[in-house]
């Protein structure tokens, strides 16, 4: 038997034990302030289970009664975050990024397993436009506004200044209304930590006032597996200043957030963050949460405020002392991707709040996630259950259909949803009545 033939032979029957040792995680209340948190479980692999990737043929995602959902853009090249401009012009980052090498046999046979529940299309690199040109809800045109962009995900406008947060800089194109194609190369405004890029995806927000950008730089590990000293600048939160280039730390011990939104009315900061994995399927809740500055959200030595993650080394119970708790459970292993606060004209029920896209679980029996929820708020705070908004991504029958990534809300009417299992964005707009006050 040759090496190949040998290899694909222990990626198979490790899979398979893989899939034996999992079993149906109890069911515990997740979501809010105070989500249930069981003991820790370590097993010799986590429990996976993998979305089997089919069309969408004549199904759609399904959204509350009194909505509607149609496909603006289908056929990009693994779509993550866009952005709504003025004009109602919508911005499409397409990429897949990350370089880092495999730690140990099980990193190998998991990346094979969880490869096979995402997209085969290689990512675009790119921006691409779409415009409603007639505002009939089609989108006619679509091309592409920049290329040759290095894994770029999280989008700002400032004026005429459009900001892309590439994997490893943040860059800046000057931008006029109506334009469909960028002028001119961007411009380097910072680089980013680029070693590694366990967590690649730079979220990017612009602050109400327009004197700052925030960006969201991932960890380059589960729990420090690589050691130390390849965590320095990650798993946290920077302020940059959008005219000098000049940053610094806002916010540590987000091990990674995925997204971030400034809260109309008061400026405040938010973030969906995803948590550390292989301590069981309740383990440990993603979440949304204001960013507070200065603030030690736990990542690595604790989580959820003060609950010590024992497998960090060495411990630091100085650090753990000074963490504070998110402000609202997600659920484990959600894996949340998105945010996007509302606007009245999404209708009453979903006029206060924020929505969020969930991309799916990998690691969780029975899965979790596969949609886009909304949290409501009220007094400015998170408060009561997340409602499902867009669901259906993952069937009845088993089939992941598609997986959503970041969510926008244009104040006139709609929420755009990135989709980059099927490649498409999705809009969903409230139908004539939806969004009259109660």
């Amino acid at each position: 038997m040759n090496r190949q033939m040998i290899r694909g032979v222990s990626v198979s029957v490790l899979a398979a034990a893989l899939a034996a040792c999992g079993g149906q995680a109890p069911q515990l209340h997740q979501i809010g302030g105070t989500p249930e948190l069981p003991e820790p479980h370590r097993g010799l692999m986590p429990d996976m289970t993998i979305a089997t990737p089919s069309a969408w043929g004549d199904r759609m995602p399904t959204v509350p009664k009194g909505y509607r959902i149609a496909a603006i853009a289908t056929d990009l090249a693994i779509p993550r975050q866009t952005l709504v401009l003025p004009n109602g012009d919508i911005l499409v980052a397409e990429g897949r990024g990350g370089n880092e090498p495999a730690l140990k046999p099980k990193d190998v046979i998991a990346g094979k397993i969880k490869a096979k529940g995402t997209t085969p299309v290689k990512g675009g690199n790119r921006l691409t436009l779409l415009r409603d040109a007639d505002g009939d809800g089609v989108y006619e045109i679509k091309t592409v506004f920049a290329d040759k962009l290095n894994a770029p995900y999280g989008l700002a406008l400032i004026g005429s200044a459009l900001y892309v947060a590439n994997q490893d800089a943040l860059v800046r194109f000057d931008y006029q209304a109506g334009q469909t194609k960028a002028g001119a190369a961007p411009v380097k405004v910072t680089d980013l930590p680029a070693a590694i890029n366990h967590h690649w995806t730079k979220s990017l927000a612009a602050s109400a006032d327009g004197r700052y950008l925030y960006v969201g730089i991932g960890s380059n590990s589960n729990i420090t597996e690589r050691g130390l000293d390849v965590e320095i600048d990650r798993a946290q939160v920077w302020q940059i200043d959008a005219a000098s280039g000049a940053h610094k730390t806002f916010a540590t011990g987000l091990r990674n957030p995925t997204a971030l939104a400034i809260q109309p009315g008061t400026g405040a900061l938010w973030a969906v963050v995803n948590e550390r994995d292989e301590i069981g399927p309740n383990l440990v809740p993603d979440y949304l949460t204001s960013v507070r500055e200065g603030a030690f959200y736990g990542w690595p030595y604790s989580y959820w405020g003060k609950n010590v993650d024992r497998r960090v080394m060495p411990q630091n119970p100085k650090k753990v002392a000074s963490a504070i708790a998110p402000d609202y459970a997600l659920g484990s292993h959600v894996a949340a991707l998105g945010v996007s606060f509302s606007a009245p004209a999404m209708g009453a029920t979903f006029a206060d709040g924020a929505f969020v896209g969930e991309h799916g679980s990998w690691n969780r029996d029975p899965p979790a996630g596969y949609k886009v929820v909304f949290v409501p708020f009220s007094n400015g705070r998170p408060a009561g259950d997340p409602i499902d908004f867009a669901t259906g991504f993952r069937g009845d029958d088993g089939k992941t259909r598609g997986r959503p990534v970041g969510v926008t809300v244009d104040p006139r009417g709609a929420l755009i949803i990135a989709d980059d299992l099927s490649n498409t964005i999705w809009r969903v707009t409230p139908a004539a009545g939806a969004a009259a006050p109660n």
